[in-house]
């Protein structure tokens, strides 16, 4: 997918510029409240007109101001997933699924309802009122209706917002997976840098309506990493969870991680702060920090008056975070080893 946005609106007094050609499946658009995304979401999906500019999908001109184009949105093949479900009261699950089914054409029905039942696990709900479902339930079956339109492009705008952190981390795969599943390119429109890195491979960066970035997921983390409260987030996938002395203990990194943090799969996402990480030059003789992990130094960057450190922990990846002086006190340089410190404590489970 080719995506080109070249368009300036104007209302009020904010006024919107964007200037893009973004090509993928995973694109984001990331920003503060106020910043522009859903008017430029609103824009690609035709629902709002550009003052001026054009906007190209595949080389296809769904508006144009020279062109004297604006496509109807119906003409354009593009689907869309608010921050709420929006979903039919008065028709079953089934019944809202196959809303924008039927309203696709013949030619252009590429996925089928029980392709689709599968992939999103909702077989169980067809025949349920959606006054009967959970807040992540009607987001997957807002999901499964939007791809049923067998869209060209599907624009995500927050649809994750309205849901707590347990059922925001457990709705990230299926909005992945599906659309991966059946090739379905997509915008993910959020403010949240932890979903971006999960949810895509590359970040148009938008403040207060000016284009401010263009970036992959990981490298607008680390930029913003020195004015964060939180710093850095290591996401980790932590494997077989055992029980050890009232903690739980991870596979991860050829080694084990002791957690405070229980799981209750196979298999959990969690976050570490780049903050909670102390770097040690020699092995300490003795910490109350339940993991000390032996890593190379891949690589230092800056970060406002802090200084992050690449790690490489086995065959994992870590960034942690310290002070001017305690880089050079520790001599960090591409090579060199040290010894991380976390907490058990430190961890936080996300899905």
């Amino acid at each position: 997918m080719e995506l080109t946005v070249r368009v300036t609106k104007s209302f009020g007094g904010f006024r919107l510029g964007a200037d893009f050609t973004a090509s993928g499946n995973r694109i984001g658009i990331f920003g503060e409240s106020g910043s522009g995304k859903s008017t430029l979401v609103n824009m690609v999906a035709g629902l709002e007109r550009p003052d001026a500019g054009e906007i190209l999908l595949d080389g296809e001109p769904l508006f144009s101001a020279d062109r004297r184009v604006n496509a109807e949105p119906e003409r354009r093949r593009v689907a869309l997933v608010f921050q709420h479900p929006h979903l039919f009261p008065h028709l079953s699950v089934r019944a809202n699924l196959l809303y924008g089914w039927k309203r696709c054409t013949v030619a252009n029905r590429r996925i089928g309802l029980d392709d689709l039942v599968g992939v999103l696990r909702i077989g169980q709900l067809l025949d349920r009122g959606v006054n009967n479902l959970s807040g992540g339930e009607k987001q997957r079956v807002a999901l499964g209706r939007a791809l049923l339109s067998n869209p060209r492009l599907l624009l995500m705008d927050e649809p994750l917002s309205a849901l707590d952190d347990a059922l925001r981390f457990q709705i990230i795969p299926y909005l992945r997976g599906a659309c991966e599943a059946f090739a379905i390119p997509y915008l993910f429109i959020s403010h949240s840098l932890v979903e971006m890195r999960l949810m895509t491979d590359r970040v148009v960066v938008f403040d207060r309506g000016r284009q401010a970035d263009d970036t992959t997921p990981d490298d607008l983390a680390r930029s913003r990493m020195g004015g964060s409260p939180v710093g850095y987030i290591n996401l980790l996938r932590l494997a077989d969870p055992r029980e050890h002395d009232g903690l739980t203990s991870y596979a991860w990194g050829g080694g084990r991680l002791l957690l405070t943090a229980r799981s209750d799969g196979a298999e959990s996402l969690f976050e570490l702060s780049s903050k909670d990480m102390i770097l040690f030059k020699k092995h300490p003789e003795a910490i109350s920090a339940r993991n000390l992990l032996c890593c190379t130094v891949t690589g230092t960057f800056d970060a406002g008056r802090k200084v992050g450190v690449e790690l490489a922990c086995g065959a994992e990846r870590l960034v942690a975070e310290v002070a001017g002086e305690a880089a050079r006190e520790l001599e960090l340089a591409a090579g060199s080893e040290v010894y991380a410190a976390v907490k058990a404590s430190a961890f936080r489970r996300l899905g």
